[in-house]
């Protein structure tokens, strides 16, 4: 029995261990190339756009600085939203991503995976995180889509200490 407990507890760190590896949210926690093409398109075409979210923008203020996101329709960003205005720290994370802790968990059920690209803002359910990538990523399952950047791009990478997200006027 100790050695069926051992082995099994030996392939969880091994399968935790390379579920969150090198990563660098590039393959790190919200990376991790895996291929859910048919989930995703599924879950893409699930929720169609209404009036109330199609144009529904935030933005992330640093400084003197202000990034305008619009967000999708998914229920994860509809999840984000619901918690504005959010004061936070922003913390570095890995060479191309920002990332912040929303104080509630977002609901990603009929929420589109993010498919890459710098500007993209993200959510990666299982550390709870809320992702702004300045800079490529790998897709990951567990890495859903809230929106992307419209204004401010290249401050993304500069984003340090206390930021300011509320609904954009």
């Amino acid at each position: 029995m100790k050695k069926i407990l051992s082995t099994f507890l030996i392939m969880a760190a091994i399968g935790s261990c390379s579920a969150c590896g090198a990563l660098e949210h590039q393959d790190p926690p919200s990376a991790g190339a895996t291929e859910e093409s048919a989930a995703t398109s599924s879950q893409e075409t699930s929720k169609s756009p209404s009036s109330e979210t199609a144009q529904r923008q935030i933005s992330v203020q640093f400084g003197e600085n202000t990034l305008i996101y619009e967000l999708n329709d998914s229920t994860a960003a509809d999840s984000l939203y619901e918690q504005l205005p959010i004061t936070i720290e922003v913390e570095d994370y890995s060479t191309n991503e920002k990332i912040f802790y929303p104080s509630q968990e977002l609901d990603t059920s009929d929420s589109p995976t993010a498919q890459g690209g710098a500007g993209t803002l993200a959510y990666y359910e299982p550390w709870g995180d809320v992702v702004f990538f300045y800079g490529d990523y790998s897709e990951n399952a567990s890495l859903y889509e809230l929106g992307q950047i419209v204004s401010g791009q290249e401050l993304i990478s500069e984003m340090r200490g206390t930021i300011i997200i509320k609904a954009a006027e």
